[in-house]
């Protein structure tokens, strides 16, 4: 049901503005995010579960 919902909004959207759809890509999101910022919530994460966590640069 969410995904007809979402197609619906989409559909609605384009219908109303008239603009064309444009695919976004596979790697959208991949492309988007923030490796430091990513880095920071993974650390936050395993300290949250009781692990000690120390970053070593990869070289």
């Amino acid at each position: 049901m969410a995904v007809a919902h979402s197609l619906t909004d989409v559909i609605w959207h384009l219908l109303t503005t008239g603009e064309i759809f444009q695919d976004l890509g596979a790697d959208y999101y991949q492309q988007r995010r923030d490796p430091e910022r990513e880095t920071q919530r993974l650390v936050r994460k395993l300290e949250g579960l009781g692990h000690s966590v120390t970053l070593n640069s990869a070289a």
